[in-house]
């Protein structure tokens, strides 16, 4: 289908991408895993055509049609969701609009310029018949059901629907132009749960090859049938989904270090033979030999070190008593709209909770409430009597950094004790590399403020943490790092989170808002999928007993009308 032959990329700043050689094959799914700036999006540009390699080869068949859904969607938010999917057809919209400007330019042109604009019409309509175009509109709207719309919806404004809506749009206007490879960068970003599962399943029914570009690792694991690790500009291909990229990225490591120590322990003994014997009268002839193998011997390298360097640990606190917090029958709303309703629930200490619920269910709310940032319309939310000390990471956080200190200078007044080297692989770990420390906070983007600022809150000593969001714009091994972090945790934590392998990594319970409520599961987040499993086929098993029930019931009546009938024909 596609092959990336020794593919090369330099760029004045350095060589981003080093012989990268994979392919994908009819059926694949792969997924092109590695930290930000290993060069997995120039790869997308280069299979793209938008750049060119410094050398190798994109090989693919003639006339192979190409889509790509990036992470911001490319959608029109004042078009119509019918008028936005239509752009999936460029040259025949262009088409369309010329046929437009030539009708109304008939409208009031002279006679003598009337045969011209015929022709030109006659013209235009032709092509655009060639283009199926009159049937384009209705392509636009069967494939409306396909990304869960009705065709009531094929007239409302893009802009009226949420982040994960929009991304369905642009995913449906991908597939109109029926492609027949699939690039996907990001996909997951910004949309709640619902939404991934959502565009999983739907991944899962295609039967086009695609390459996919997440640090959504559950993701990864659901969809990929093999994945290619692009780890400073090489790549390596791995069979399998992500996790048996993990274990045989692991044993390919210990077996690649294991044959490095003994080729080590051999040079040593040779070059060890040939350092006694080299003068000697008698060997020395022995020894030269032996030198020259050394010298034509074929050296493994060490395995690279991991990504990931520094075993980060929040900063001990006291002991806190018992009971976290407690929420107490709590109503809360926002002019008409209820968000909470009655909700009740006790953190206790060693909880590790996320919260989920789909986007505007009010998870976020939900945290401020816990911090006392927001009264609740009804009822009570307190922290606990006893040595509570909480650390609270919200999605503005990092509107409360201080625009005028460098990215070092704001991690260094936190960790006065800390020498620069740890500062700097901390910040490493959180993207910023090299002379990356040295930007003014107010240079950086949004993402990258929202970065600094989580790093910034790890270093708080608290005994309770209050997580919205904590791994967006993070990339797998600093997600990796939190998670450890948190697992080694002594203190209770909170967290609102999208991504279902962090969720599973670190919780020991989930809480999700369901109809205004606070529905709890003491378990992790695997027990927790079970749970719900159960629950639903509960649901349908009762369903189908209540339908039994009402067919029982109404062929009961109606022979009871029959006999009725009879008795009073007798």
């Amino acid at each position: 289908m596609l092959r990336l032959d020794k593919i090369s990329k330099i760029y004045p700043t350095g060589e981003a991408l080093k012989e990268v050689t994979w392919e994908v094959k009819s059926g694949e799914r792969i997924g092109l895993v590695g930290a930000n700036g290993a060069g997995k999006t120039t790869q997308f540009k280069i299979i793209m055509g938008e750049i060119e390699p410094t050398s190798g080869n994109v090989i693919k068949p003639a006339g192979l049609k190409v889509a790509c859904l990036s992470q911001e969607f490319d959608v029109h938010v004042e078009n119509t969701v019918v008028d936005e999917l239509l752009r999936a057809f460029k040259d025949v919209e262009e088409i369309r609009h010329a046929l437009h400007v030539v009708q109304h330019e008939m409208e009031t042109a002279a006679p003598e310029d009337m045969n011209k604009l015929l022709h030109r019409l006659d013209k235009l309509q032709r092509e655009f018949e060639a283009k199926d175009g009159y049937a384009l509109e209705h392509k636009a709207e069967k494939i409306l059901p396909e990304i869960g719309m009705s065709l009531a919806d094929a007239d409302r404004l893009v802009g009226e629907f949420s982040g994960g809506w929009q991304m369905r749009i642009g995913l449906g206007k991908i597939m109109l132009q029926e492609p027949q490879l699939l690039l996907l960068d990001e996909p997951t970003n910004h949309i709640d749960l619902e939404t991934v599962e959502w565009l999983e399943k739907y991944l899962k029914s295609l039967t086009i090859p695609m390459v996919i570009i997440s640090h959504d690792r559950e993701f990864l694991d659901r969809l990929c049938t093999s994945i290619v690790e692009v780890e400073r500009g090489v790549s390596t291909c791995y069979l399998g989904n992500y996790t048996a990229y993990v274990t045989a990225r692991q044993q390919v490591r210990e077996a690649q270090q294991a044959a490095y120590e003994r080729q080590q322990r051999e040079l040593e003994k040779q070059q060890a033979f040939v350092d006694r014997f080299r003068a000697s009268a008698t060997r020395s002839t022995q020894a030269k030999s032996r030198e020259k193998q050394l010298d034509k011997i074929e050296l493994i390298d060490a395995p690279e070190t991991e990504e990931t360097t520094l075993r980060f640990r929040f900063p001990e606190a006291i002991r806190s008593g018992r009971e976290v917090a407690t929420i107490r029958d709590v109503t809360h709303s926002y002019g008409d709209k209820i968000v909470f309703l009655g909700a009740n629930l006790d953190i206790d200490r060693g909880d590790r909770i996320a919260l989920l619920g789909p986007n505007g269910s009010g998870k976020s709310t939900l945290l401020r409430l816990l911090m006392g940032a927001e009264k609740p319309t009804e009822g009570t939310c307190a922290m606990g009597e006893h040595n509570i000390i909480p650390a609270y990471f919200e999605q503005n956080q990092a509107e409360a950094l201080d625009l005028n200190k460098t990215v070092l200078s704001t991690i260094a007044d936190e960790v006065v004790d800390w020498p620069d080297t740890k500062i700097r692989t901390l910040l490493g770990c959180f993207l910023f590399p090299g002379d990356e420390v040295f930007k003014k906070v107010g240079s950086l983007s949004g993402g990258e403020k929202a970065r600094l600022a989580l790093a910034k809150m790890m270093l708080q000593s608290a005994n309770f943490l209050v997580l919205d969001e904590p791994t967006n714009h993070l990339d797998i091994p600093a997600k990796e790092m939190i998670e450890e972090a948190i697992t080694h945790y002594l203190g209770t934590v909170v967290v609102i989170s999208h991504d279902r392998y962090f969720i599973s990594k670190i919780a020991n319970r989930i809480i999700e808002i369901r109809d205004g409520e606070l529905v709890s599961y003491s378990g992790n987040y695997h027990y927790y999928l079970e749970k719900k499993e159960e629950e639903k086929n509960k649901a349908i098993a009762q369903k189908h007993a209540e339908e039994e029930a009402r067919r029982r019931a109404e062929k009961l009546a109606k022979q009871k009308e029959k006999e009725k009938s009879r008795k009073e024909k007798k």
